[in-house]
């Protein structure tokens, strides 16, 4: 789970009715940031274990997708 969504929402509700300081809207940028970077990451992981099959049953997974699993499956090999 993204804990940074509660300083996120808090900072969010702040600047609407106050206003930020430099500092704060420093620290929302940066929070912003790491929380596209943590949904990206999650939706990589989700397409990376996709397969794709046709009506037939056919495997036309995107060789885009395939690279990303067999580098997840050898990155976890060396754990």
């Amino acid at each position: 789970m993204i804990t940074s969504i509660q300083r996120i929402n808090e900072l969010a509700r702040k600047q609407k009715t106050e206003g930020l300081t430099f500092a704060e809207k420093v620290e929302q940028q940066s929070l912003r940031e790491d929380y596209l970077r943590e949904i990206r990451g999650q939706v990589l992981n989700t397409f990376s274990g996709l397969t794709v099959l046709d009506p037939l049953g056919n495997d036309v997974t995107p060789d885009k997708i395939r690279i990303e699993k067999k580098k997840g499956s050898d990155t976890s090999k060396l754990s």
